[in-house]
């Protein structure tokens, strides 16, 4: 999917909007319930190796009120497109 499409979806230009958190990141890929329970590894679903190791961070959750301790927030090291530090 290009990042065009993935804006038309959004309804938005603004990148650090695009795919800032779970749902957004979903609405951006037009991932919909129609998508519960299929597996990752088929179509409709691709994912490509990265061309260079990243530095994936992990931390606990923002915004939310259950399960706050839990470290399910991801993120790049570095990455401007954070909504907080971690």
């Amino acid at each position: 999917m290009t990042l065009d499409a993935m804006r038309a979806n959004r309804g938005l230009d603004d990148p650090r909007l695009l795919c800032s958190g779970p749902g957004r990141l979903c609405q951006a890929l037009a991932i919909d319930k129609s998508h519960d329970g299929l597996p990752l590894d088929e179509p409709p679903f691709e994912f490509m190796a990265p061309l260079e190791p990243s530095a994936i961070l992990t931390g606990r959750r923002i915004g939310i009120s259950k399960a706050v301790d839990a470290q399910w927030r991801f993120g790049l090291r570095g990455s401007g497109y954070l909504s907080r530090e971690f």
